[in-house]
């Protein structure tokens, strides 16, 4: 009886690594389209822009007209003014419907009955149900003008949340004794957008790197500095350059085995916790920290380091838990854990040495955010090499009842690598990793020779130039990245990035100076301006006013499509719209009329005001992406 237990279970370990084979040849990079539909019980966001709001009001509609269909439309923008500004395009699925059930009527009475049981609304001023079956619809254009009114008078306010949501965001996570590299800013720049944005809108955001600061490598660089810092417990070395002194180990580790030896030592101390060694330890991870602070604070990145390290203890509980509920399969040498989906493959929770893994520390990592953090929405934001790593992460996480989808949405933010101009990945002439404190020294040299070619060092203080020169360097290099679809590769350019023309922070940092300075050099203050908003309303009679206000008050149905799939070019797209329908504006309005000598005979304080919206608005989104905004450039 015995013999034939032990039989089974071999043949249910031989099953399930054959299910791990096959899973090997089938796994590939999960579609963006399925992570949107992670977590059914969370909602994606809790607030409304225009589109929302008009799609609130046309379903409604349609509900009360025809209540034995369950239809969902969305209302869209419309592409031609004749056709009003929204269109509502559910008639014809109704029509189909109807026929299927033997009544014969056409898109356009359809249509109709819905706008018959339209509500009246302060939204919309017209409507028109056209033969198609289109429902056209043109905004109110006084009631809009009244919301932007306000806005200049009051401040860009964040939408009105019906929840605040707890939310973690793991980002940046460089390795200590290592160089930040060109990867780590994706990371970083992405995971700092998605940040700002929910803090924005009044969520509450725990900023977390989960540094590399633990595992056997530190052995190595502990036996280094042993013998490089004989004296570290009583005068802390200076390790200036970590880089040089991680190379230095990694050689000594791979070609003399006593050292070999003596690094694995001091691997087991580190994990005893002898005091000797943390304290190298500690002084290891302080150098990087420097290093990694001073491209942090440039960057305008505010994050909480909580590492591997800090997980340490946790990894034992988890392992002990595992162990006693008989989780863990034995497979040459090696703990495992199969996640609850087919087809993928097992985390290795224990190696064959008994040490653990990124597998143990990132389930641990999992575990504690959902117990102790208690979040309603987790995101992890890495290079999509690591997709198939964090798809298995999250499966053992609901298998083990750790993750419950329909409380707390996860999402992996992926993107695309770094290319350069050869569209391989982004290295230096020597083939070296682009070390990220250097890309940015060269983005400061590169944006100072611009600015110096606009005869922009003429025109500035010492102080303005110094503020425009980061503001350019640092904005072009984190508009870049954001401004692509992140799941796409991209190659790093610091010509198309300093390009003053098209949709780049050069563009954008010189639309803002230039609509910040319409008022200015009417001798027009800001609190002016808001003091006019008392008896003057912002401009939307013209054509091309009217066309720009439209596009201002999509923003905050542009923050809605950013919380729904985490794609933050949305938001560099709506910028260049802003900036195309600001220039068509400013082509065909005069705000400011003067005379043969230049003097002012007329100021349009509505045109104005909706200069000042603009910039406003500008800047708001600018703050979202992380850019610095500049009043002269």
């Amino acid at each position: 009886m015995e013999s034939e237990d032990e039989e089974l279970q071999q043949l249910l370990v031989k099953n399930k690594k054959l299910k791990y084979r096959i899973g090997i040849l089938k796994r590939a990079i999960e579609e963006e389209k399925k992570n949107l539909k992670k977590c059914k019980g969370v909602q994606e966001s809790e607030f409304n822009g225009i589109k929302d709001s008009l799609t609130e009001i046309c379903s409604k509609a349609l509900k009360n007209a025809y209540p034995e269909f369950d239809v969902q439309q969305e209302v869209q923008a419309s592409g031609r003014p004749q056709f009003g500004d929204y269109q509502f395009n559910a008639a014809l699925q109704i029509t189909k419907l109807l026929k299927e059930k033997g009544v014969k009527c056409t898109p356009l009475e359809v249509a109709q009955n819905i706008l018959s049981n339209m509500e009246t609304n302060s939204f919309i001023s017209k409507t028109e149900a056209v033969p198609a079956g289109f429902i056209n619809m043109w905004l109110n254009k006084e009631y809009f003008q009244t919301q932007l009114t306000e806005l200049v008078r009051e401040g860009v306010k964040p939408p009105k949340l019906n929840r605040r949501m707890r939310i973690v965001v793991d980002f940046s996570s460089p390795n200590i004794a290592k160089q930040m590299h060109v990867g780590h800013l994706r990371s970083t720049v992405i995971g700092d957008c998605i940040c700002r944005l929910l803090e924005y809108l009044g969520h509450d955001v725990l900023r977390l790197n989960h540094v590399g600061d633990w595992g056997t490598q530190f052995g190595m660089l502990i036996a280094h500095l042993q013998d490089k810092f004989p004296d570290y417990l009583k005068v802390s070395p200076s390790i200036a350059d970590l880089q040089t002194f991680y190379k230095e180990s990694k050689v000594r580790f791979d070609s003399d085995e006593e050292f070999k030896k003596r690094a694995y030592d001091c691997v087991v101390k580190l994990q005893q916790q002898e005091p000797n060694y943390i304290k190298a330890w500690n002084l290891i991870c302080d150098a990087s920290r420097k290093e990694f602070q001073e491209i942090y604070d440039k960057l305008d990145i505010k994050i909480i380091e909580r590492g591997e390290s800090f997980y340490q203890k946790h990894m034992e509980a988890l392992v002990k838990e595992l162990e006693e509920k008989n989780l863990l399969i034995e497979d040459e040498g090696r703990k495992i854990l199969f996640p609850q989906e087919e087809g993928l493959i097992p985390m290795t929770i224990v190696k064959s040495d008994g040490g653990f893994t990124y597998d143990t520390s990132d389930l641990a990592a999992l575990k504690h955010r959902i117990e102790v953090e208690k979040p309603d929405w987790i995101i992890v934001v890495t290079d999509a090499g690591q997709a198939t790593h964090f798809k298995v992460l999250f499966s053992v996480g609901e298998k083990l009842g750790i993750w419950d989808r329909s409380k707390v949405r996860i999402d992996h933010v992926q993107f695309g690598v770094v290319l350069g101009s050869d569209k391989k990945k982004f290295k230096t002439r020597s083939g070296e990793t682009v070390r990220l404190n250097d890309l940015l020294e060269e983005g400061l040299n590169r944006a100072e020779q611009k600015l110096k070619e606009k005869n922009r060092d003429t025109h500035l203080t010492e102080e303005e130039m110094k503020l425009a020169r980061e503001a350019v360097a640092y904005g072009c290099i984190k508009y870049a990245d954001l401004s692509l679809n992140r799941i796409s590769d991209y190659v790093f350019s610091f010509d198309k990035m300093l390009d003053d023309k098209g949709n780049t922070a050069v563009y954008m940092l010189y639309a803002l100076t230039r609509i910040r300075s319409i008022a200015r050099n009417a001798n027009v203050t800001p609190e002016q301006l808001k003091e006019a908003c008392k008896t003057e309303k912002v401009a939307v009679e013209h054509e091309k006013e009217w066309k720009l206000a439209k596009v201002l008050l999509r923003f905050n149905d542009e923050l809605k499509k950013i919380v729904i799939d985490l794609h933050c070019h949305h938001l560099c797209e709506f910028l260049y719209d802003i900036a195309t329908a600001f220039t068509e504006f400013y082509g065909a309005c005069y705000c400011v009329e003067k005379d043969q000598s230049g003097n002012i005979i007329k100021i349009h304080m509505g045109r104005l005001l909706l200069c000042e919206a603009t910039a406003m608005i500008i800047e708001t989104c600018f703050h979202i992406l992380g850019l610095k905004t500049l009043s002269r450039m």
